[in-house]
C-alpha cells in the first residue's frame, strides 16, 4: 500500500484531498494539518483548516464556498450580535458551533489537538488520517499599516476576512511556531512515506506555517522519498484567496517559478505548474527541481484527481 503524506491548508488543500482519494483509494494517506489559522472566539477553540479537510473528506462541506458546514442556518450569530458580542465578521454558523464546542470541552478536560482532532474525525470518517501540525499554540499574525503609518500586527483570519487582504501586508510571522513540537505522528508519517506532496494550498500561511514547526521542514528533507508540489499561482494570479498579498509580505513573487524557489531544490523533488505556465518549466528546472506543465484548475473531482496523479507520476519518474 502506498503511503502519502499530504501538507494541507484549508479549501485548497481539502478540495485537492479530494481528487487524491479518487486517484489513489487504495494508499494509505496521512494528512498534516496548519494549525497556523487556528482562533479563539467566544471562548471557543476554532481550527478552520482541520474542520474544512474533515468537512469535504466527510461529506459534511458547504460545496459552493469551500468551507463551514452544509444546510448551514446562523440563529446563534445573531443572538450574539443582538447581545452586542462580536465579532461579527466572523461567521460561524450554528452546525459548526457544535463542533467547536467539542473541541473546547475535550481540550479543556486535557485531551491533545491531536487526540481532539482524532475524536470528532471519528464521526466524519474522512478516509484520511488528520493529524494538526502541533499540539502547541500557533496562530499566524500579519503586520499591516493603520491610516497613520504605524504598523500593527493583527491575526490572520481579521487580515484575511474582516479586511479581504485589502491593505498590503509587511510580515507574516507564526506566533509560537518556532517553539512548537511537531504533533505526535507527525514525523513517523514523514518517517514512513513513500511519497510527499504540497498541494496548491497557500505557501506562506498554509504550508510555510506548517514547515516553519522545527523538525517538519528537516524531516521531509530527510525522508529520502519524492517530495511533490503543485502551484498554487496560474497564470501570475493565485486559483484562490489572496496568496500574492502574503507572497509580497515574504518578498517572493506571484508567478508559479518563484513560488518553486522559495520552497527550494533543498525541499521540493518536483514541481507542477498549470500549462498557461509551461515557459515556467526551464526557470523551474534550472534550480534543480523536476518540472512539468499540466492543467491545475480544480473545476471538479475528476479534474483533481488527474493532477493528483500527474503529481503522482512525477514522483515515480523523481524516484526513477
Amino acid at each position: 500500500m502506498q503511503r502519502i503524506v499530504v501538507l494541507a491548508g484549508g479549501v485548497g488543500g481539502a478540495r485537492f484531498l479530494q481528487g487524491l482519494k479518487s486517484a489513489a483509494p487504495d494508499a494509505d494517506v496521512t494528512v498534516i494539518g496548519n494549525t497556523g489559522d487556528d482562533i479563539h472566539l467566544f471562548g471557543l477553540k476554532i481550527c478552520p483548516d482541520l474542520d474544512t479537510v474533515m468537512y469535504t473528506l466527510g461529506g459534511g462541506i458547504n460545496e459552493k464556498q469551500g468551507w463551514g458546514r452544509a444546510e448551514e442556518s446562523f440563529t446563534v450569530k445573531a443572538e450574539l450580535a443582538d447581545y452586542g458580542v462580536g465579532p461579527e465578521w466572523f461567521g460561524l454558523g450554528d452546525r459548526d458551533f457544535a463542533t467547536h464546542i467539542v473541541r473546547t470541552q475535550m481540550l479543556g478536560a486535557g485531551y491533545s489537538l491531536s487526540a481532539v482532532t482524532e475524536a470528532l474525525c471519528a464521526r466524519w470518517q474522512p478516509g484520511v488520517r488528520l493529524i494538526p501540525m502541533t499540539d502547541d499554540r500557533v496562530e499566524t499574525h500579519v503586520a499591516v499599516s493603520d491610516g497613520e503609518g504605524e504598523r500593527r500586527a493583527i491575526h490572520f483570519q481579521e487580515y484575511w476576512v474582516r479586511l479581504r487582504a485589502s491593505v498590503d501586508a509587511h510580515a507574516v510571522v507564526p506566533v509560537g511556531a518556532d517553539q512548537a513540537q511537531p504533533a505526535p505522528g507527525v514525523l513517523e508519517a514523514i518517517g514512513d512515506a513513500d511519497v510527499i506532496l504540497f498541494p496548491p494550498s497557500n505557501p506562506v500561511v498554509s504550508v510555510g506555517t506548517i514547515l516553519a514547526v522545527p523538525g517538519i521542514r528537516e524531516a521531509i528533507a530527510d525522508a529520502g522519498v519524492p517530495v511533490v508540489g503543485l502551484s498554487p499561482i496560474v497564470g501570475d494570479a493565485p486559483v484562490h484567496g489572496m496568496a500574492d498579498k502574503v507572497l509580497a509580505a515574504v518578498g517572493v513573487e506571484a508567478t508559479a517559478a518563484a513560488v518553486a524557489r522559495h520552497y527550494g531544490s533543498g525541499l521540493l523533488d518536483g514541481w507542477l505548474v498549470d500549462t498557461v505556465d509551461s515557459a515556467a518549466v526551464p526557470s523551474v528546472e534550472e534550480a534543480g527541481i523536476r518540472c512539468r506543465a499540466v492543467p491545475l484548475m480544480m473545476t471538479d473531482v475528476e479534474a483533481t484527481a488527474q493532477m493528483a496523479r500527474e503529481a503522482l507520476t512525477l514522483a515515480e519518474e523523481v524516484r526513477a
